[in-house]
């Protein structure tokens, strides 16, 4: 082979080389912008099934709406739902995790505003008893409430990572009410705090009434008195 064939050859090889990570750039960046399209499509109709089932259940009052009047209100075939979600657990953990979001941002705004260590630990408790008396959250929250064991059950991952948003913030607060207090210990503290002010929101939602004033002062003073603060 002669040096002037092989230097063709090499030249040839070379802008092969190129038109082919050319080609394959291209090719990244049209797919890249075909799933990116795709991704807010899915993201919107998860939304439309997400939207649609608060307002089954807002309307209904229904503590496990049928997967039928969820995909009628969505306007979504059974094979469109199925494409996101593999059963309706599925879909009501979703709605939690979302649910959970929202309030996680209520009490942080509600905590933000608060002066003292024990005046966060008020607007946290205060804050979960106001769910009952706020009926767009009541109406959000009593089904979740309700099935929150079977949740558990088909979802511990995703369950205990809700709550633990939830408690972590509140332990945040006890550690500022108690400087030097052990991060654990407060956390202790936080998870039981939770579980009052969830249990007395639960007993609340099922008598559809809000917490009295005075069951929800005597919880904001037993939380602060026993974690080592002063009402």
């Amino acid at each position: 082979m002669s040096p002037h064939t092989c230097r063709r050859r090499t030249v040839i090889l070379d802008f092969q080389i190129s038109v082919s990570s050319l080609s394959e750039e291209f090719a990244s960046r049209a797919i890249e912008r075909t799933v990116a399209e795709r991704r807010e499509e899915y993201v919107q109709e998860i939304q439309r099934i997400v939207d649609a089932t608060y307002r089954v259940i807002e309307r209904t009052d229904e503590l496990d709406p049928s997967l039928r009047d969820i995909l009628k209100e969505a306007k979504l075939s059974s094979a469109g739902f199925y494409r996101y979600f593999q059963s309706k657990d599925e879909l009501l953990l979703l709605l939690l995790d979302d649910g959970r979001s929202r309030l996680v941002s209520y009490l942080e705004h509600r905590m933000d505003r608060a002066t003292t260590p024990e005046g966060r630990v008020r607007a946290w408790v205060e804050g979960v008893l106001a769910q009952a008396s706020r009926p767009d959250a009541a109406s959000r929250t009593r089904p979740f409430l309700v099935h929150q064991d079977r949740l558990a059950a088909a979802f511990p991952e995703e369950q205990q990572r809700s709550v633990d948003a939830l408690v972590d913030q509140l332990a945040a607060a006890i550690v500022e009410l108690r400087p030097g207090r052990r991060r654990d210990t407060a956390r202790r503290d936080a998870e039981a705090i939770y579980h009052l002010a969830f249990g007395v929101l639960h007993v609340a939602l099922r008598r559809g009434e809000a917490p009295t004033a005075a069951e929800a002062e005597h919880l904001v003073r037993f939380s602060i008195n026993g974690t080592g603060g002063s009402t």
